[in-house]
């Protein structure tokens, strides 16, 4: 099993429900969330095993002795010391390959907590095996980045960090072009709108490559 802290909107909310339409699968009770449809569903797959959020800390294998219950209870106690902030939406957005949702901005308030929470979490963490630093690609990061990886499981944390939701999965071309309206229509009530970070989830995998379901999600409570 892995677990992962992601930020992900509250399950009611109207940008949650729209994105797990979008994706096919609510992360929440991991059920499908419309009908299959051959012309999106092959350009999502990846997004839609993940669910709908933002990397605060890549997912992870629990270190020895460590139990789930002793994660979710350091994160409770995070949580409870954040204070919520907002940011402004820019969605769809190209990042690379893929198209997400990201800041407009930056926000030196995201920035802290998702640092903060890697350092708070780090010792949680088994140490990266062959196998998974051969997934980072260490050949092509930079030295900083292959350094983070080596460090702290991840090479995309502290000033590397870029908080994204994804919604696609790498896209040629034409994919794009062929998907990009579908997904400024149904993300453009969500463009240039304010997006609360006032709540942070453990999502889990059972099993390498299984889908991600939430696991718990514990509120910002310093007011």
């Amino acid at each position: 099993m892995r677990a992962a802290i992601y930020f992900t909107p509250p399950a009611g909310s109207v940008l949650a429900k729209t994105a797990a339409h979008w994706l096919g699968r609510n992360p929440f009770d991991g059920e499908p969330t419309r009908a299959p449809d051959k012309t999106r569903d092959p350009l999502v797959t990846s997004p839609a095993r993940y669910g709908f959020h933002a990397t605060i800390v890549a997912p992870f294998r629990l270190a020895g002795g460590v139990e789930l219950e002793t994660v979710d209870a350091r994160l409770a106690e995070f949580c409870a010391a954040q204070a919520p902030f907002s940011i402004i939406a820019s969605v769809p957005a190209q990042l690379g390959k893929f198209v997400a949702l990201v800041p407009a901005e930056p926000s030196a308030p995201l920035q802290t907590m998702a640092g903060a929470a890697v350092r708070a979490f780090n010792p949680f963490r088994a140490p990266l095996n062959d196998e998974e630093i051969a997934k980072r690609r260490p050949e092509t990061l930079s030295q900083r980045q292959g350094d983070y990886l080596t460090e702290w499981g991840y090479p995309y944390v502290f000033d590397e960090f870029r908080f994204h939701m994804t919604l696609s999965n790498g896209l040629s071309d034409s994919e794009a072009k062929r998907l990009r309206p579908d997904l400024k229509a149904t993300f453009k009530p969500f463009d240039g709108e304010p997006l609360m970070i006032d709540q942070l989830a453990i999502f889990t995998e059972a099993e390498r490559g299984a889908p991600f379901r939430v696991h718990s999600v514990h509120r910002f409570e310093n007011a």
